[in-house]
């Protein structure tokens, strides 16, 4: 039990953070409200000054509450708390606030009137492509989508969302991936989440048009 303790305040030491009094959850809350990116446990622990079992056990106490659960300290006969719009998700080995899945619509659609895509058409179709078939090369997409993309991988590295995985040794190519910020953007924790696009090709019964 005490090495237990001694490795859970190694992690995040005892430093300047919240004043006597000030509620832990809601200080982590706080600061889920203002960060662009997954935050880990240990970060907040040493941002709070708090040992990480404490910032664990705030974290979950966040959870319940956003996702509508009775409150623990009220007692067993305790009604469910609202279920708020957002939840507190773990993404990428980290935590942050998304929007409800069941949300997505009336936000998204709200974002598309307020201001235009952040990404062209053609942006999203080469990251797709890339997402799909990393690590992979300008030439390679390039073929897949039958345009030149020089202009919009170079877009999507500006962004952050893809990087050059390796140069081939022969050829010289670059070959591309994609990156946490993507995952972090897509609200998955990996590449495996990605829904199969198998089920939208065609099977191939009605034969195949020929394409020259």
């Amino acid at each position: 039990m005490a090495s237990e303790t001694v490795t859970e305040t190694a992690d995040a030491p005892e430093r300047a953070g919240l004043a006597d009094g000030v509620d832990l959850a809601r200080a982590l809350e706080a600061i889920f409200m203002v960060v662009d990116e997954p935050q880990s446990v240990v970060g907040l622990a040493s941002a709070v000054g708090r040992p990480v079992k404490e910032v664990r056990a705030a974290i979950a106490s966040l959870v319940a509450d956003y996702d509508g659960e009775p409150d623990p300290t009220a007692g067993p006969d305790a009604p469910a708390r609202p279920r708020r719009g957002f939840e507190l998700r773990e993404v990428g080995g980290g935590w942050r606030l998304y929007v409800r899945a069941e949300f997505d619509d009336v936000v998204r659609d709200f974002v598309h009137t307020q201001a235009p895509a952040k990404l062209s058409q053609a942006a999203l179709e080469t990251l797709a492509v890339i997402a799909y078939k990393q690590p992979i090369s300008r030439g390679a997409v390039a073929s897949i989508r039958a345009v030149n993309v020089d202009s919009v991988v170079r877009t999507l590295l500006s962004r952050g969302l893809i990087t050059e995985a390796f140069t081939d040794s022969e050829t010289g190519a670059i070959h591309y991936e994609t990156t946490d910020l993507l995952l972090t953007q897509l609200g998955i924790n990996s590449l495996d989440e990605l829904p199969q696009i198998s089920p939208l090709l065609d099977d191939g019964q009605d034969g195949f048009d020929d394409v020259r």
